[in-house]
């Protein structure tokens, strides 16, 4: 009896263990997860397929909102304010940045132009009040919902002929990490699609069917919400031509066409860095700094997709350590995650950095309210309304040092005209 007394007690203590871990292999695995998880048979919170939410992202937002920085959180609890910005800093950015206006002087900035506005009425979130549909595309807003591009169900699998399909070898485990023991398919095994996107044939409740051409490729460290005061948390994205796979920047025109058409003059997408473009971005370190090589040229804030398929290759890059730092090639692509985050960001746009003002430091600290050569008429032109730590925070963690004493917009890593 004593022997099954701290046998229990030792296995309660690795379970507690593990649920405070901030490596996160969610209990989908990849693919579905147990049904009680989202519906309830008996006490659901909306009649509606029995969920345990009020609606599709209320529901998901179940497990995947927290007060503070933790595992798989990819927004956090409550209202925000300067004393309680968002706290998660996955490589999506936290939905919570939706909730935090600035107004300073004649700025005027409101939460819904930091992101995606996912409707999920349980946790605060409502439709775009001013963008009725998708920029660039035809998509109701009212209709936006974490579902619309992740399959909950978990469907899509990439097989060991490389190809994602939505049956065939069952999932034994999550494609997105890093591991490649254990996130690689067999030939009897499959592994989930990268973050559970929706591919090919995709239909949901709120939605109906969402035109997606495919499934893109990456990997990303199981550690990834997470500071990069220190080290940078790389999500390595990929360029995958097997079958059931698309690029990523064709995967957002699905709601976003008119967004990629040449014949706006928007930024060059899915295409080649080229010698030159590949060039300054690996010798860029900072204004000023033009010293970088290819070994330590990368950069989270603006991220590239490497020109392979191999997941084996992609996971080699996807690290948290430092350890994976390898700059762009020319037949690296720009996508539209080279300058936007997926979910929301602490700036307009969802974008990674900050362009409202030429700067982002000045005098060594970010421009927020607090930098005392933040000063004059302009002053809230410059900071609208953040302080130097909720811009900290917007940057992911990372303290000012990183960058020049004056640092000017980062499209100069690609483009060194500062």
């Amino acid at each position: 009896m004593k022997f099954a007394k701290v046998t229990l007690f030792a296995l309660l203590a690795a379970l507690v263990a593990v649920g405070m871990s901030t490596t996160a292999y969610s209990f989908h695995s990849g693919g579905v997860a147990e049904c009680e998880g989202c519906h309830s048979m008996h006490s659901p919170a909306s009649a509606t397929f029995l969920l345990v939410g009020g609606d599709q992202s209320s529901t998901c937002l179940t497990c995947h909102e927290g007060p503070t920085l933790s595992s798989y959180h990819v927004s956090t609890t409550g209202a925000m304010g300067p004393a309680a910005f968002p706290q998660n800093l996955t490589p999506g950015g936290d939905f919570a940045w939706l909730k935090r206006t600035y107004v300073a002087g004649s700025v005027n900035e409101p939460g819904r132009t930091h992101g995606h506005n996912i409707v999920a009425a349980d946790f605060g979130y409502v439709p775009d009040d001013n963008n009725l549909t998708a920029p660039g595309g035809t998509f109701v807003s009212t209709q936006l919902a974490c579902s619309s591009c992740h399959d909950p169900h978990g469907k899509y699998r990439r097989l060991q002929t490389g190809a994602v399909a939505r049956t065939g070898a069952p999932i034994k485990a999550s494609g997105s990490y890093d591991n490649v023991s254990t996130s690689e398919p067999t030939a009897t095994e499959a592994v989930g699609a990268y973050r559970l996107l929706a591919g090919n044939g995709y239909s949901n409740s709120v939605s109906g069917v969402i035109g997606y051409p495919g499934v893109p490729a990456a990997k990303v460290p199981s550690t990834y919400n997470r500071s990069e005061a220190t080290n940078q948390t790389r999500v390595a994205y990929g360029v995958s031509t097997a079958a059931g796979h698309t690029t990523w920047s064709n995967w957002c025109a699905t709601c976003h066409p008119t967004m990629h058409s040449t014949g706006n003059n928007v930024h060059p997408v899915d295409r080649g860095l080229g010698s030159t473009i590949a060039g300054l971005y690996n010798q860029y370190v900072k204004t000023g700094d033009m010293t970088g090589t290819i070994a330590n040229s990368f950069n989270s804030l603006a991220p590239f997709a490497s020109n392979t398929g191999d997941y084996t290759v992609l996971a080699g890059l996807a690290k948290n350590d430092g350890s994976a730092l390898a700059g762009a090639g020319s037949g690296d692509q720009v996508m539209c995650l080279s300058c936007h985050r997926a979910h929301a960001s602490g700036f307009v746009e969802m974008l990674r950095f900050d362009q409202g003002y030429e700067f982002m430091t000045k005098g060594g600290q970010y421009v927020g309210s607090d930098n005392p050569e933040v000063t004059g008429s302009r002053a809230p032109n410059q900071h609208r309304g953040r302080t130097i730590a909720e811009w900290t925070q917007a940057y992911q963690g990372r303290p000012a040092t990183q960058f020049a004493t004056y640092q000017r917009v980062l499209c100069n890593k690609c483009h060194a005209q500062d």
